[in-house]
């Protein structure tokens, strides 16, 4: 049996951290880790879309994953994504996550080539095979990766008894139950994460374990809290939650600066959080987004005293 648990939960994707010079800045992904752990949440997802992975190179993806083991030291879950666009760096990056003592590695599919699901099956079970002893997550974002996990593609993929879940951020809540269904049978370990921070109750209700979310990081305490209704069957206060949660996002969304660059400055101005810039081609934050950001900044504050106590 596997422990599933330190998979039910919060989990913040971690965002790239950079230093005034534009490079990975350990430093200041430790204190990123610092700040997500002192909010209550499950664990971190690393390297994944909030990471900027697709513009990071191997070294980089590696000296930034080696802080975040090192400021967790065994303190919460840690679920490394560790896709490349090619199988060989894909299985580097996978070896190295396990021997830093990851609990899962994540993988999106290839992108760009149209591949038949037989090589996609082929290059997660290669990626999986480069790290043994580590479990191993599929991330469905067909919306960015171009595919998506299909019923047959997964389950070719349950072959491998590494696979323990989906990252499913696709938008239909139907796809998480069809994927706790299919990933339950026999009465196996499976767990789905719901991805689309809009729909984290929804998520939630159809079954989904836990959530990874891409603006978690902006106000964790909130989420932690939306998490903790659902659980407990508070479903109005749960949905209303839901609805201030949205207008912040769609706030972090009304500049003209890329969303994670409008959340690194939403946390340098309500958590003195200086965690870089984001890197080219996206859009950096520029002083035609404040209004854009106090709104956002805002719509925190007043959320987190109607809902934190």
């Amino acid at each position: 049996m596997k422990d599933i648990t330190k998979y039910q939960g919060v989990i913040p994707a971690f965002y790239a951290c950079y230093g005034d010079d534009g490079e990975v800045s350990p430093e200041r992904a430790k204190a990123l880790m610092e700040y997500l752990i002192g909010k209550g949440v499950k664990g971190v997802y690393v390297g994944g879309s909030s990471g900027e992975c697709i513009y990071q190179g191997v070294a980089e993806r590696k000296r930034l994953l080696e802080a975040v083991m090192e400021a967790n030291r065994g303190r919460v879950t840690v679920i490394a994504h560790v896709a490349c666009n090619n199988t060989r760096d894909s299985a580097e990056l996978a070896a190295h996550a396990e021997s830093l003592g990851v609990d899962a590695i994540a993988s999106i599919p290839p992108i760009y080539f149209r591949l038949p699901e037989a090589s996609i099956a082929r290059y997660w079970n290669d990626i999986s095979a480069a790290a043994p002893n580590t479990d191993f997550i599929i991330y469905n974002i067909p919306q960015l990766a171009g595919v998506a996990l299909t019923l047959p593609l997964l389950r070719e993929m349950l072959k491998n008894p590494r696979v323990i879940g989906v990252k499913n951020s696709s938008m239909p809540t139907q796809d998480i139950q069809q994927f706790k269904y299919e990933g339950t049978l026999g009465g196996r370990d499976f767990v789905v994460f719901n991805g689309p921070d809009e729909q984290i109750v929804s998520g939630l209700a159809m079954g989904a374990d836990g959530g990874i979310g891409g603006t978690y990081g902006a106000m964790p305490e909130l989420i932690v809290k939306l998490f903790a209704l659902v659980k407990a069957g508070e479903a109005e206060q749960a949905r209303a939650l839901q609805y201030d949660v949205n207008n912040i996002i769609y706030a972090l969304c009304g500049g003209k600066c890329n969303m994670y660059a409008a959340i690194k400055e939403t946390l340098r101005r309500r958590e003195g959080l200086d965690l870089g810039g984001v890197r080219a081609p996206l859009q950096p934050y520029a002083d035609t987004d404040d209004a854009a950001i106090s709104y956002a900044v805002s719509l925190i504050d007043k959320a987190m005293e109607r809902w934190v106590k």
